[in-house]
């Protein structure tokens, strides 16, 4: 059965307060930032890692607010990501709704968590909790979205992809302690194969796709990202929305080089079918004016 998700709208609540103008860098300044490329392939050691921290803010018109909160640990492997486990949790609790609420409403107020090994996916909590069978907590998702349903909202840019680094460093500019830039979500799925996977939607219209992304990246002293701010319309995401209408994701990256060892759930605990039968979230009814393709 399709669940069909009330009372919580993104439609109008996407934004960007305005995205931070990167100061062009005097030339002390543009040789100072050390190459995070090689920084961070010096990482890609098999059972190695480092965690990240977020913050999604959304604007409608003069009103700011946090819409999510997400931390996840990565583990490496020799060529990127080998794994990775994230949680997010919607800026509200089950006691703004009131009593009243459809239980679907209330579970949008709990965490959700997203393991991914290699490019399955095993998903819990929040939503997920609502559409399981009974004595299931997790839903094994071949080819699986990185981070569940806030996961869309989350960080689009991967700074432990080496590609995906290249790629920004080709057009950015030198600011104090790191590098700033633009890029579009088209070129962006390109070359990120964690942007692909974090869109529950595969197929983004036109106006998602010439969405521009800035971004500003702040490096540490052995050029490692410690912080990652990026700003883009909500039309990257719901492909459409007013182009005044944006998301800010301002993301902080700790440990690296730490020890990191994780594991899908165990088989008993994992389910590979909705309670309505079907194994693909496309049979879903998604909030927060985000689509999936049928």
């Amino acid at each position: 059965m399709k669940r069909t998700l009330t009372g919580v709208a993104l439609a109008t609540a996407a934004a960007l307060v305005a995205a931070t103008p990167a100061l062009l860098a005097t030339p002390a300044q543009a040789a100072a930032p050390k190459n995070p490329v090689a920084a961070v392939k010096k990482q890609l050691v098999p059972g190695k890692g480092m965690k990240f921290s977020e913050r999604v803010t959304v604007t409608d018109g003069a009103r700011s607010e946090v819409f999510v909160r997400r931390t996840g640990t990565f583990q490496f492997s020799k060529s990127g990501i080998a794994a990775s486990d994230i949680t997010g949790k919607l800026n509200i609790s089950v006691s703004d709704l009131g009593d009243e609420a459809p239980e679907e409403l209330k579970a949008l107020a709990r965490p959700e968590r997203t393991i991914r090994i290699g490019t399955t996916s095993y998903l819990s909590g929040g939503l997920w909790s609502t559409v399981l069978p009974e004595g299931e907590t997790w839903f094994k998702a071949p080819n699986g979205p990185t981070g569940g349903l806030t996961g869309t909202f989350g960080q689009p840019v991967n700074v432990a992809e080496q590609a995906t680094l290249k790629t920004l460093l080709k057009t950015a500019k030198p600011v104090s302690g790191g590098y700033a830039g633009t890029i579009t979500v088209r070129d962006l799925r390109k070359v990120s194969p964690w942007y692909r996977a974090s869109a529950l939607d595969p197929k983004p219209t036109a106006k998602a796709l010439k969405s521009v992304i800035t971004w500003k990246l702040t490096l540490n002293a052995a050029g490692l990202p410690v912080r990652l701010v990026s700003t883009f319309p909500q039309a990257a995401i719901t492909g459409s929305g007013s182009a005044k209408d944006g998301v800010r994701v301002d993301t902080r990256f700790t440990g690296w080089g730490g020890a990191v060892s994780i594991k899908a759930p165990t088989a008993e605990d994992v389910s590979s079918e909705f309670d309505n039968g079907k194994d693909d979230i496309s049979s879903l009814d998604l909030p927060f004016g985000v689509s999936v393709a049928k």
